[in-house]
């Protein structure tokens, strides 16, 4: 018989430990950072809190702390960051300290467009900000679009990724991204470019947003993927599932 170690719910490593973490990592590299104050404000009201209040109050906190112009605080957060993710495993289990620097990004960096979406691709190597590049895609589509592309070429696969599954339509725990359902060509064509990337955690990320697409809009995306050019055994994983996609959301 073998002990078993029992699970921590994830909303557990968003708490008082993590806010200690993130304020002597600040102060490390901005020794002006007031880190008694800033857990003063995080610390008291982060228990009863779910995941998504508790990341919310960790950035809060920071805002309020770090100083009030925004490219100097994110100057400071973009320090804290360390080195890369070095593998494939996913963001969650790497960097799940680093949400909260992306909701710093997502909430209070958006007329600094330029600024906070390379911030952005500089979490996503430690992290993830699939859920916090949303609210740049639905602010400039065609500004979003460029940085989109230039990541689908980058030698990371996880700012890769980010390609596909920040701009998924149905992507889990976040709310229903609509820009591109009405012109998917731009990210059909993104897709179709990762659809033979050499990482399987991008083509897991590329066959889930084609999935969204065949059951969202079917009838528009069958036909743009039936026209893609044959790329062989390259293609073949994600391929196998377009098929069940088709099968399953057009009857084939």
């Amino acid at each position: 018989m073998t002990d078993k170690q029992p699970l921590v719910p994830y909303k557990e490593y968003f708490g008082v430990a993590l806010a200690e973490r993130l304020g002597d990592d600040i102060v490390a590299v901005h020794r002006a950072f007031d880190r008694t104050a800033f857990l003063a404000d995080v610390a008291p009201r982060i228990a009863p809190l779910e995941l998504k209040a508790r990341v919310a109050l960790i950035a809060e906190g920071l805002r309020s702390h770090l100083p009030p112009d925004y490219p100097a605080a994110l100057r400071v957060l973009l320090r804290i960051l360390g080195p890369e993710n070095p593998g494939v495993s996913g963001a969650f289990k790497f960097g799940s300290r680093f949400m909260p620097v992306a909701l710093f990004v997502e909430r209070y960096g958006l007329e600094h467009y330029d600024l906070s979406m390379r911030a952005l691709a500089e979490i996503t190597k430690r992290g993830t900000s699939e859920y916090a590049v949303r609210p740049y895609i639905v602010a400039d589509p065609e500004r979003a679009l460029d940085y989109l592309s230039e990541w689908s070429t980058d030698a990371n696969s996880h700012l890769r990724r980010l390609v596909s599954e920040g701009p998924r339509p149905l992507l889990p725990w976040a709310r229903k991204l609509t820009t591109f359902l009405d012109g998917p060509e731009p990210i059909v064509d993104l897709l179709e470019g990762l659809r033979t990337d050499a990482s399987p955690y991008v083509r897991k990320s590329v066959a889930n947003h084609l999935k969204d697409y065949y059951r969202l809009i079917p009838a528009r995306i069958d036909p743009l993927v039936r026209a893609w050019p044959d790329r062989g055994a390259a293609a073949e994983w994600v391929m196998r599932k377009v098929e069940s996609y088709r099968a399953e959301f057009t009857g084939g």
